[in-house]
C-alpha cells in the first residue's frame, strides 16, 4: 500500500481524503504556479516520483497523467514530461470599462422577455453540456453528507413536517449562520437573522424596503440578469455603473452619479467573486463605498453568494464589516457553497431589519424548516469546513483546466481574466461577434452558455459569454470547448 508522500505531510486535514496521486499532482502543480517549476523544465521521472515520495508504479503514472491531462505537463519521446508553457500565459486579460460613458437610468423594458427567452430555449432544447448555469457538479457537494443530516432531522423530529414554521425562522439555523458570519468579519447575532428563499428573494425583500416603484438603483455594470428581472418586475429604474473585471464597481462613477441624479434611492453590489464578472474589491474599495453610501444616506446592498468559494482558507471580508451606522443590507445563500436543491438564503438588514421581517411574512411567510435543520446539523461540524476546502480546490483546478482549453482553442482575439475563486469565467469575444448567435449555434451543438446580452440592458457587452467552471474537466467538456472555439471561429467569417 502506497504511504503518505513526505513532501505532503504538512497538508491541509481536507486533503487527506483525496488519492495519493492528486494530492502529489497538487504538490508539483503549486510548484509551478509558484515558478519554481517553469515552462520546459523536466519532471522527475517515474522511478524519480517512486523514491522520492514512496509511492507505487501505479500513483506515480497516474500523477504525471493527471497532469498532462490538464494541459500541465507534455511528454517527449524518450525524453520524459516537461512543463509545458500554458497557454493561457498569452491570452490578454479582459478589458477595463469606459469610465466616461454617459450613464442613463433605463427601465429595463423588455429584459424579463429576453431572460425568459433565454431560458426557455436552454430548457427546451437541453444542452448534453451545460455552461449557462452558475452552480457546481452534484457530486461536489457533500451529497452523502446531507442526506443523513437530513434523515437524523426527521428521526429526531418526527412531526417536523407537520409542524407549524417558525416565522424568521429555524433558531439553531439562524444561531449558525450568525456564527459563521464572523468569517467574513460580521458581528451580529440570531435575532438579527431573517432566512429566506435563496438569495434573489433578499435582494426583492432589500429593494422593497428601502424603494418604491419609479424609484432609481446603481447596479453594476454588467450584472446579474435576475436583479435585472427583479428590478424590472418591481418597477425600479437601474443605472448601470462601469464595473472592473478586476477592481469591481467605479466608486468614482458611482459618486458622479449621485450628484448628478441625486435620487438614487439604493446600491446593489456583489464586492466578492462578482457575478459575472468574477472580481473581488479589495478591502480599501469597500471601505471607501460604505463610506460613500453612508454619506449620501443611500442604503448599499450587499450580495454575498460566493465569497466562500474564494480563494484561500481565509474568506474576505464582507463590505458590512466597514457598516456602522446599519446603512448596508447584507444577503447571502447556500445556494452554489452547500446545496442548490435547498435554496437557503439569509439576510441581515440593519437599521430595515424590522421593515424586511414584516415584509418578508406578508410575501412569502416563513421557509419550511427542515433543509434549515439539515443544513445546520451539518454547517455546525467540522465536516462543513473540509467541504468547503475540498470544493474550493476542485473549483480552481477546473478554473485553470477551462482557462488553457479556451485559451487554445478560442480566436486569438479573445480576452480572459481567470478569477481567484468562484464557478464563472467572463470570456471577451473579439468585437462584432453576436453573443446571441454564440448562444443559439452551441444550442444547436448542445452545448449551453449564457450571452453577455443578458446581464445588462446596454449592448456593451454583446461580443461576451459567461461559462460555468463548476463541472470536472472531462474529456467531453475539453471537445465542447473545442466546439465552442470552433463556433466562434466560424461566426467570424
Amino acid at each position: 500500500m502506497d504511504m503518505q508522500p513526505p513532501p505532503l505531510a504538512a497538508e491541509p486535514a481536507q486533503q487527506a481524503t483525496q488519492p495519493i496521486y492528486r494530492r502529489l499532482a497538487d504538490y508539483y502543480l503549486s510548484a509551478i504556479h509558484a515558478g519554481t517549476l517553469e515552462a520546459g523544465d523536466r519532471m522527475p521521472s517515474v522511478r524519480d516520483l517512486m523514491r522520492q515520495h514512496q509511492v507505487s508504479l501505479s500513483t506515480a503514472l497516474q500523477t504525471l497523467r493527471h497532469l498532462e491531462e490538464g494541459n500541465w505537463l507534455e511528454a517527449r519521446p524518450r525524453s520524459g514530461y516537461f512543463v509545458r508553457q500554458p497557454r493561457r500565459a498569452t491570452i490578454r486579460p479582459a478589458g477595463e470599462p469606459n469610465i466616461l460613458v454617459p450613464l442613463d437610468p433605463a427601465q429595463y423594458v423588455g429584459i424579463h422577455e429576453q431572460v425568459s427567452d433565454f431560458i426557455a430555449r436552454r430548457q427546451l432544447q437541453a444542452p448534453a453540456i451545460d455552461l449557462s448555469g452558475m452552480s457546481c457538479a452534484p457530486e461536489l457537494y457533500a451529497v452523502e453528507a446531507l442526506k443523513n443530516a437530513a434523515i437524523r432531522a426527521l428521526r429526531e423530529q418526527p412531526s417536523l413536517l407537520t409542524s407549524p414554521m417558525p416565522i424568521n425562522g429555524n433558531a439553531t439555523f439562524r444561531q449558525v449562520v450568525a456564527r459563521r458570519a464572523l468569517n467574513a468579519g460580521i458581528r451580529i447575532s440570531a435575532d438579527d437573522v431573517v432566512v429566506t428563499h435563496g438569495c434573489i428573494e433578499a435582494l426583492n425583500l432589500a429593494l422593497r424596503a428601502v424603494a418604491q416603484a419609479g424609484d432609481t438603483i446603481a447596479v453594476e455594470s454588467p450584472t446579474y440578469f435576475g436583479l435585472l428581472q427583479t428590478l424590472e418586475s418591481l418597477g425600479m429604474r437601474a443605472l448601470e455603473i462601469p464595473t472592473s473585471p478586476h477592481s469591481g464597481i467605479s466608486i468614482e462613477a458611482l459618486e458622479l452619479a449621485m450628484q448628478t441624479y441625486g435620487n438614487i434611492k439604493a446600491v446593489v453590489v456583489v464586492p466578492t467573486l462578482q457575478n459575472p464578472l468574477g472580481c473581488i474589491m479589495s478591502d480599501s474599495h469597500k471601505e471607501r463605498l460604505v463610506a460613500l453610501c453612508e454619506q449620501h444616506g443611500v442604503p448599499l446592498i450587499e450580495d454575498d453568494a460566493y465569497s466562500e468559494l474564494a480563494d484561500g482558507d481565509v474568506a474576505p471580508s464582507a463590505a458590512k464589516v466597514w457598516d456602522k451606522s446599519g446603512n448596508v443590507i447584507y444577503c447571502a445563500s447556500l445556494n452554489k457553497v452547500l446545496a442548490p436543491g435547498m435554496r437557503l438564503g439569509w439576510m441581515t438588514s440593519g437599521k430595515w431589519h424590522e421593515r424586511v421581517k414584516m415584509l418578508k411574512f406578508a410575501y412569502t411567510r416563513a421557509n419550511e424548516e427542515w433543509t434549515q435543520i439539515t443544513a445546520a446539523n451539518y454547517m455546525g461540524s467540522p465536516a462543513y469546513d473540509r467541504h468547503l476546502r475540498r470544493l474550493r480546490g476542485n473549483l480552481k483546478e477546473q478554473r485553470e483546466q477551462m482557462a488553457e482549453a479556451i485559451a487554445a482553442y478560442f480566436p486569438e482575439e479573445t480576452r480572459l481574466s481567470v478569477p481567484a475563486g468562484g464557478v464563472g469565467l467572463w470570456v471577451e469575444l473579439p468585437r462584432g461577434l453576436s453573443s446571441k448567435a454564440v448562444f443559439a449555434a452551441a444550442l444547436d451543438e448542445g452545448i449551453g452558455v449564457s450571452p453577455g446580452v443578458i446581464f445588462s440592458n446596454s449592448d456593451r457587452f454583446e461580443h461576451y459569454l459567461r461559462l460555468c467552471c463548476g463541472k470536472p474537466f472531462t474529456r467531453e467538456l475539453d471537445q465542447a470547448l473545442r466546439k465552442l472555439g470552433a463556433i466562434t471561429d466560424r461566426l467570424l467569417i
